[in-house]
C-alpha cells in the first residue's frame, strides 16, 4: 500500500498505519501532499530505507511513531525542527547509526523522546537539557553512548522517566540527580558507572524505580535512598558493593522489588527487614551473608496476591533465576510475581515452618548454603509455588510426602543433602523429575533414584585364590619386587653418603671389610681338609 493516493486528502489529520505493508515513494520530489497531520504512526510496518520524502512538508505533527522500523540514514534532527508542535516522537529500533543531533533551537513542546535499541556512538550531547527542556521522558537505552552524563540533563525539571541503560557510559552517578525533583524512574544499568553510590537520592521526593544493576559500583550502600520513602523498586545487583544490608531499609515502606545480588555483601539480614509489608520480591543471592534466616521470616508478613503498578510499568524489568535458569521478566507481569532467592551465601540453622504462610509466592531458592534440619511439612501449602531449590545444603530428615500436592512445581531439587527415606511418589508434577533432583542423598530411596526401599545387600560372595591373586591376595608380588630394590638402593646411597661426609666413619667401615675378609680367608683355609672330604673341591 502506498500513501501517496491519500495526498490530496486536504482534512487528513491522523494516520494509523501500524503493522501494514505501507510506504512512500522515495523519489519523487515533486509530489508534495496536502495535508498536514498532526497524529502519523507507522510503527512496526515491515519496510526499511530512507525516512518518507513527505514527511519533510509535514510542519503540524504532535505525534510521530516510526518504531521497529529498520530506517537507513542518520538521526534526522529536522523531524524536531520543523515542527514545533511535535510532543512525542518514537525511533526505538530504527537501527539509526552515526551522531545524536539536536534541534539547532530550544524545542519546548516535546515531552515524549524515545531512540532506544538503535546504533548511536557517540556522547550524549552536552545542551540536551538546553534544547529540550520539556521533556518528561527520555528513553535512550541500547545504544553505544560513551562518556559522562551531561550536567545539563539535571535541568529538566519536568523530566519523570530517564532510561540510560546498557551503554557505555562511564564515570560516577552524579548526585545532582536527587535534584531531578519530578524523577519518578531511573535506569543507569548496564553501563561502566563506578566509584561509590551518590550520597543523596532523597530531595527526589517521588522517586519510586531506580535500576543501577550490572556497573561497578563499589562500596557500602549509603545512605542514598534514606528518605526516599516512595521507592518501589531498588535493583543495585551485580555490582561489587561491600558492607552490610542496611538497618534503614525499613524506611523503604513502599518497597516491593529488592535485588541486592552478585555483591560482596556480609552480615546477618537485619530483622528490620520484616517491616516491609509490600515486599513481594527480594535476591539476596551470590553474597556472603550469614547467620540465621529465621529471625527474618518468622516476622514476614504473606506476600500481597497483586498490586496495582504506576504507569510505568511497560518500563519496568529485572533478572531473577526461576526454574534454574536466569531470565529477564518486563512489563505487567511484574505485578503478579513474588519470590525469594538467597541462594549461594552462608545462611546456618534450619528452614523456617512461616515460610508455608508465603501463600502466593512463586520461586524460592535456598540452595547453596548450610541450612540444617528437615524439609518443613508447611511447605504443601505454597500452592502457587513453580520453582523450589533447596539443593546443596545439610538437610536431613524424609522430604514430606504432601509435596505432591504442589500442582504448579514446574522445577524441584533437594539433591546433594542428607535426606533419607523414600521419595514423593510419582504422581502429578513429581512425575516429570528425574533422578537429578535427588542425587547425593546417600539415604534417599525410591523412583526415579536407583536405590530400591527396603532391598537386602546381597552377600559377597567367598573370595577364591585367583581372587586373593589377582584382587585381594595377600601379597601383591610386583609390587613386593619394585619396593624391595628401591629400599635397596636407598640404603646403600645412604652409606655411601655417610662415608662420603665422615673420614672416621670411612676408616671404621674400611677396617670392618679389612677384617672380614680376612676372618672369612682363616675360615677356609681351616675347614677346606674338611669339606673335602664330603666331596667338595
Amino acid at each position: 500500500m502506498s500513501l501517496s493516493p491519500l495526498y490530496n486528502l486536504l482534512k487528513l489529520k491522523y494516520f494509523d498505519g501500524s503493522g501494514n505493508e505501507i510506504y512512500a515513494e522515495e523519489d519523487d520530489h515533486n509530489l508534495s501532499p496536502k495535508f498536514q497531520l498532526e497524529s502519523l504512526d507507522l510503527s512496526g510496518i515491515g519496510q526499511g530505507g530512507a525516512f518518507p520524502k513527505f514527511l519533510y512538508h509535514q510542519f503540524s505533527l504532535q505525534s510521530l511513531d516510526l518504531s521497529n522500523i529498520q530506517i537507513k540514514g542518520e538521526f534526522s534532527n529536522w523531524l524536531i525542527e520543523n515542527n514545533t508542535y511535535l510532543q512525542e516522537l518514537n525511533l526505538e529500533n530504527c537501527s539509526l547509526p552515526g551522531p545524536f543531533l539536536l534541534p539547532k533551537s530550544s524545542h519546548v513542546n516535546l515531552s515524549f523522546l524515545s531512540i532506544s535499541m538503535n546504533h548511536f556512538q557517540c556522547q550524549i550531547p552536552s545542551e540536551i537539557g538546553a534544547r529540550l527542556p520539556g521533556l518528561e521522558v527520555l528513553l535512550m537505552s541500547d545504544n553505544g553512548f560513551n562518556g559522562n552524563i551531561p550536567f545539563s540533563l539535571g535541568n529538566i525539571s519536568s523530566l519523570q522517566v530517564l532510561d540510560l541503560s546498557n551503554n557505555n557510559l562511564q564515570g560516577q552517578i552524579p548526585g545532582w540527580i536527587g535534584y531531578m525533583s519530578s524523577l519518578e524512574f531511573l535506569d543507569l544499568s548496564g553501563n561502566n558507572f563506578s566509584g561509590r553510590l551518590p550520597p543523596r537520592f532523597d530531595t527526589s521526593s517521588n522517586l519510586r524505580y531506580v535500576y543501577l544493576s550490572r556497573n561497578k559500583l563499589q562500596g557500602p550502600i549509603t545512605m542514598a535512598f534514606y528518605n526516599s520513602s516512595e521507592i518501589f523498586a531498588l535493583d543495585l545487583s551485580h555490582n561489587n558493593l561491600t558492607g552490610t544490608i542496611p538497618e534503614w531499609i525499613d524506611r523503604l515502606s513502599n518497597l516491593r522489588f529488592l535485588f541486592l545480588s552478585y555483591n560482596n555483601l556480609q552480615g546477618e539480614i537485619p530483622i528490620r527487614l520484616c517491616r516491609l509489608e509490600q515486599l513481594t520480591l527480594i535476591d539476596l543471592s551470590h553474597n556472603h551473608l550469614s547467620g540465621n534466616i529465621l529471625s527474618w521470616m518468622i516476622y514476614t508478613h504473606p506476600f500481597p496476591q497483586q498490586f496495582n503498578s504506576y504507569d510505568f510499568s511497560s518500563q519496568q524489568s529485572f533478572e531473577f533465576t526461576t526454574k534454574n535458569v536466569s531470565l529477564y521478566y518486563r512489563g505487567s507481569i511484574i505485578q503478579y510475581f513474588t519470590g525469594i532467592d538467597f541462594s549461594c551465601n552462608n545462611f546456618i540453622g534450619e528452614i523456617p515452618l512461616e515460610i508455608g504462610n508465603l501463600s502466593m509466592i512463586k520461586v524460592l531458592n535456598l540452595s547453596h548454603n548450610n541450612l540444617t534440619g528437615p524439609i518443613p511439612p508447611t511447605f504443601s501449602n505454597l500452592k502457587e509455588m513453580e520453582s523450589l531449590d533447596l539443593s546443596y545444603n545439610k538437610l536431613d530428615g524424609e522430604i514430606p510426602p504432601r509435596l505432591t500436592e504442589l500442582f504448579s512445581l514446574e522445577f524441584f531439587s533437594v539433591a546433594h543433602n542428607n535426606l533419607s527415606g523414600k521419595t514423593p511418589t510419582r504422581v502429578a508434577q513429581f512425575a516429570t523429575f528425574e533422578e537429578s533432583c535427588y542425587k547425593d542423598n546417600p539415604f534417599l530411596c525410591g523412583e526415579p533414584l536407583p536405590k530400591i526401599c527396603g532391598a537386602a545387600i546381597p552377600p559377597s560372595s567367598t573370595p577364591t585364590s585367583t581372587n586373593n591373586e589377582d584382587n585381594g591376595g595377600f601379597m601383591d608380588i610386583e609390587v613386593f619386587y619394585v619396593t624391595f630394590w628401591v629400599a635397596y638402593i636407598m640404603v646403600l646411597l645412604v652409606i655411601c653418603t655417610v662415608l662420603y661426609i665422615n673420614p672416621y666413619w670411612r676408616q671404621a667401615w674400611f677396617h670392618f671389610i679389612e677384617v672380614s675378609i680376612n676372618y672369612c680367608y682363616y675360615f677356609l683355609v681351616d675347614n677346606l681338609p674338611i669339606l673335602s672330604k664330603f666331596g667338595f673341591s
